[in-house]
């Protein structure tokens, strides 16, 4: 995980997911098991924001975080938020136990200058002791996670000048793992399984006991299935969106579109799927959870239910947290869109290192 800086006082943390349409936000008080929801919002961002995961435009992104602070209504500036895409790279590389940061430290950039497609110094790289490795005798588990300086600097940027101090850039899978290890149904005997299905991305991300043990990020996202019934009924994307969301949508985009969308995504999955099976050497799960903004599409969880085979359930990471009842009606039926969001916001509760 990339993290910023190192502090042993636990104080609130604002996680500010910053997705290719939305901008989700939670806050967290308290600790333990009594973990409280302080504060969510969740604003749209207008237009085309967003090439390849990276902001292209800042106005449109930096005016649905206003909004977000606004719909928060609280004072805290500290935030975590957190990167994807194909410049950000995770790796688990083994190294002989007992080394201090500054030895693995070394060790690190090592590994990395073989691993890493970009010169060093054009990239942000952090490490994670994860624990004795099950695979490699007298090794140790080392978690190693760079990301292109330009992609984490343009949101350091952004948020400094909404007077927002990011103080931890996390990883989007493992933000999500975060949120399953924290808030999911925990297992040390069998892996959790999540599929975030975000607008642009598609992410895959298990976890057992207390560690994530694989996270991968797919090109597929429900913006294909709202870019096509936007093109096909002549409105904005946002439109579609909401008209769809509030059942005002003509009929027929569910004999014509929803097919060829579900078919799509249920093959994506299909091969998703494989490729944690093959990469855990894992056996298929029985049962995914699934989060992201495609998990509030209508009846999602059913669909995919019948075309995997699988038990599918809606992940909420808020199910066991005490919130006031203005929170809990604002939340509404958001709370899988809030995952990753609820993962950042966890890291208020844990320590880190530069």
């Amino acid at each position: 995980m990339l993290n910023k800086i190192f502090s042993k006082k636990i104080s609130p943390v604002l996680g500010l997911d910053i997705g290719t349409r939305y901008v989700k936000a939670v806050l967290l008080t308290g600790s333990g098991t009594d973990v409280q929801v302080a504060a969510v919002a969740c604003e749209a961002i207008n237009g085309d924001a967003f090439a390849d995961r990276d902001i292209k435009d800042f106005d449109a992104v930096s005016n649905a975080i206003r909004k977000v602070r606004n719909a928060l209504k609280v004072k805290c500036k500290s935030a975590a938020v957190a990167v994807s895409g194909a410049s950000i790279i995770t790796k688990v590389v083994y190294m002989d136990p007992e080394q201090s940061d500054h030895e693995l430290e070394s060790q690190i950039e090592i590994e990395a200058d073989s691993l890493i497609p970009y010169p060093l110094d054009e990239v942000y790289l952090d490490f994670e002791e994860l624990g004795p490795s099950q695979s490699h005798t007298a090794k140790v588990e080392v978690l190693l996670s760079a990301g292109h300086k330009d992609m984490i600097d343009n949101r350091v940027t952004l948020l400094r000048e909404l007077e927002l101090e990011p103080i931890v850039i996390d990883v989007e899978g493992y933000a999500l793992g975060s949120a399953l290890i924290e808030y999911g149904p925990s297992s040390d005997e069998q892996p959790v399984c999540c599929i975030n299905l975000g607008a642009s991305q598609l992410l895959v991300t298990a976890v057992q006991g207390n560690r994530v043990i694989y996270s991968k990020e797919h090109n597929f996202g429900f913006d294909n299935l709202i870019r096509d019934i936007s093109l096909v009924f002549a409105m904005e994307w946002q439109d579609a969106e909401q008209q769809m969301a509030e059942g005002l949508l003509q009929e027929s985009w569910k004999e014509q579109q929803w097919p060829v969308f579900m078919a799509n995504l249920q093959q994506q999955l299909s091969r998703a799927l494989q490729m944690y099976v093959a990469s855990t050497n894992k056996v298929q799960p029985k049962h995914i959870l699934i989060s992201g903004g495609g998990a509030l599409l209508p009846e999602m969880a059913a669909e995919l239910e019948k075309e995997l085979s699988i038990e599918v359930a809606l992940f909420d990471p808020f199910a066991n947290m005490k919130m006031k009842p203005e929170i809990k009606q604002r939340l509404g039926s958001l709370a899988p869109q809030l995952a990753i969001a609820a993962g950042l916001a966890s890291r208020s509760f844990s320590p880190w290192h530069i």
